[in-house]
């Protein structure tokens, strides 16, 4: 509701990633995933009724897209929503779904023409109380507090209403929010590396073998470097494309290429932070979490492998 531009927002996530992975992911599904789908795509209805509740902290979403068999491939969903009436009735599975066993909404894509391909594909809102709607925790490495989900629709009646936009005007809206979640991920990565790095160079200054504080050692001090150098990439590649997205450049390859950067950098300072602080950094404790929250990175919101692909188109190979 500030207007905040993508350099506000890249620095405000930056921040969020530097405190907690976890209560970050929270935020965003709620307050930028969901929050964008309401503002550009929902009806004036949908919006009053429910922007201000988000809003106020009352209403929590979920964006439910992945499935078993389609992840990066987001034409290949198999869930279908078939109209009946006044009412489309949706059946199929979705898996990987951030918080939605907390959601009282959720965004859902589904098939309502499978011949159609990604034209096929529509936008709804379903309330996460619906008769037949299952949702199934799940139990990952990392992010422990934004669980991800398995999300189960077996014969889920929703109105005509909670569709967003039209029927089969699904992948605009999806391909809309591509370059903001890309550069939120890169800024994301890129604030957990600042902590990492942080904490390592705390450890290393205060931590003495042999007579010296390690960081008299280059095989020590040299891995610092690295981390503050990859961490430094990490940022300029996301604030560069921050920039140019608010400059109204279409910036497909900047997002891509700084969430691709900040991810695998920052999974690379999490391994050496480990690496430097050793038997410590392993038990139970803040690095061996950040480490666990940085192997998300290059999988989660896109591969490192699918974007790499978009980068290569877009350099025209």
């Amino acid at each position: 509701g500030a207007g905040a531009s993508n350099m506000d927002m890249a620095v405000f996530i930056e921040a969020m990633g530097y405190y907690h992975y976890g209560i970050r992911s929270s935020f965003m599904t709620t307050s930028i995933y969901g929050a964008s789908h309401l503002q550009y795509h929902a009806s004036e209805a949908q919006r009053r009724a429910m922007l201000p509740a988000l809003i106020k902290g009352q209403l929590k979403m979920c964006i439910a897209y992945s499935e078993p068999d389609s992840g990066s491939d987001a034409a290949g969903i198999r869930t279908r929503a078939v109209r009946d009436g006044d009412d489309y009735v949706i059946n199929g599975q979705k898996i990987y779904i951030t918080n939605a066993h907390v959601s009282d909404w959720m965004v859902v894509s589904a098939k309502t023409d499978p011949d159609a391909g990604h034209k096929g594909i529509s936008l709804f809102l379903v309330d996460s109380e619906s008769s037949g709607l299952t949702i199934r925790p799940m139990d990952p490495l990392g992010s422990r507090t934004s669980l991800p989900n398995e999300v189960f629709f077996d014969d889920v009646r929703i109105p005509l209403e909670n569709r967003l936009g039209e029927e089969g005007g699904a992948w605009p809206m999806l391909m809309r929010g591509l370059n903001q979640e890309r550069l939120l991920l890169a800024a994301t990565s890129a604030g957990h590396s600042m902590r990492i790095l942080e904490i390592a160079k705390d450890f290393a200054t205060n931590r003495k073998a042999f007579g010296k504080t390690i960081t008299a050692y280059q095989a020590v001090s040299h891995k610092l470097a690295d981390m503050h150098m990859l961490t430094e990439m990490a940022r300029l590649a996301t604030f560069h494309a921050a920039a140019m997205l608010d400059a109204g450049e279409d910036a497909v390859i900047e997002t891509t290429t700084a969430k691709v950067v900040a991810t695998e950098n920052n999974y690379k300072v999490a391994d050496l932070g480990m690496q430097i602080m050793g038997g410590a950094g392993y038990m139970a404790g803040e690095m061996q979490r950040l480490f666990r929250e940085a192997r998300l990175g290059p999988i989660g919101g896109g591969t490192s492998e699918i974007l790499r692909n978009v980068i290569g188109k877009r350099m025209g190979l």
